[in-house]
C-alpha cells in the first residue's frame, strides 16, 4: 500500500470530449453531400458548440452537480478552443458549482490535433487533392503520420506528457476534469494506461469518442509502488442518456480514413 504522502496523482481524473460542435455538424453534411471541403467559415479554434452540444454539456453538468460534494471535480483543465471552453462553462453552470470551490485553467497543450494542409477537407477531398499524402497515411498509419503543417498522434502525446507532469506536480490528491477533444482523450488513455500503438488504435477503431463522453480514472493506492490511476469508466454517456439528451460521436474535422 502506497504512503498517502507519496501520492503524485489526483484522487480522480475525468477526461471528457467537448459537446457536439457546429464543425461536427458541418462535417457530416459535407460527407453526406460528397463534397471535398467542409463548409466552416470560422477557424477551427473558433468553432462553437451546436445547440445539441449545449444540451449535452448541460446534461453532463447536472450529473456532475448530482455527485456528493467530495466526489465532484474541483479543478478544470480545458482546451483553449471555443467548443471546449463553452463545454466547461456549461458544465460548471448547470452543475451549480461554486466559483469559489473550483479552479479553471485553459491550457494550450490540450488543443485539438493540428491537421495542417488537410484542415477542413473531407475523406474525398484528401484523396482527390493530395493523393500522395492519402497513400502515405494509409501506409504509415494515423499514429505516426504527420500531415504537412500538422501533427501526428505522437506529436500530441509529446505535449500531453508535459501536461501530465503539470498535473502530478500541481494537482495531486485533487479531483480534476479535463475537457478537450477526441484525439486528446485517446492519447491521454495511451499515456495513463501505458498502451502501445496497436492497443490505442484498437480502441480508436471501436468507435469515435462520444461528445461529452466521460473517461474516468480513480487513484488506486494498492497499484504499483506509489499507487496509480486505474480506469473506472470509458466513454461513459449515462449522464446524457438519463436526461434524454441525444448521444453523438462524430469524428472531428477533417475526416480521415481508418487505417
Amino acid at each position: 500500500m502506497a504512503d498517502p504522502q507519496n501520492q503524485k496523482w489526483p484522487d480522480q481524473l475525468w477526461v471528457v470530449r467537448h459537446g457536439q460542435s457546429a464543425g461536427n455538424v458541418a462535417r457530416d453534411a459535407a460527407e453526406a453531400a460528397g463534397v471535398p471541403v467542409i463548409d466552416i467559415a470560422d477557424r477551427d479554434m473558433d468553432v462553437p458548440l451546436s445547440a445539441l452540444g449545449v444540451d449535452q454539456a448541460c446534461a453532463l453538468g447536472r450529473w456532475v452537480g448530482s455527485l456528493a460534494p467530495e466526489a465532484r471535480p474541483n479543478v478544470f483543465l480545458c482546451s483553449p478552443y471555443i467548443r471546449a471552453r463553452q463545454t466547461m462553462q456549461h458544465v460548471i453552470e448547470a452543475g451549480r458549482l461554486s466559483v469559489e470551490d473550483v479552479s479553471t485553467v485553459v491550457d494550450e497543450r490540450l488543443r485539438e490535433k493540428e491537421f495542417g494542409l488537410l484542415d477542413r477537407l473531407t475523406h474525398r477531398g484528401i484523396r482527390e487533392r493530395f493523393p500522395d499524402l492519402f497513400e502515405q497515411r494509409r501506409h504509415v498509419g494515423k499514429f505516426y503520420f504527420r500531415p504537412p503543417g500538422g501533427e501526428s498522434w505522437c506529436d500530441v502525446i509529446l505535449r500531453l506528457r508535459s501536461l501530465l507532469d503539470t498535473v502530478t506536480r500541481e494537482y495531486r490528491r485533487e479531483r480534476v476534469m479535463v475537457i478537450a477533444h477526441q484525439v486528446i482523450v485517446n492519447c491521454m488513455r495511451y499515456l495513463i494506461e501505458r498502451l502501445d500503438e496497436t492497443q490505442v488504435l484498437a480502441i480508436d477503431r471501436q468507435g469515435d469518442v462520444p461528445n461529452c463522453g466521460v473517461t474516468l480514472y480513480g487513484f488506486d493506492a494498492a497499484a504499483g509502488r506509489n499507487g496509480k490511476l486505474k480506469l473506472q469508466k470509458a466513454n461513459f454517456v449515462v449522464p446524457l442518456e438519463v436526461s434524454g439528451t441525444p448521444v453523438t460521436a462524430e469524428p472531428d474535422v477533417p475526416a480521415a480514413a481508418k487505417p
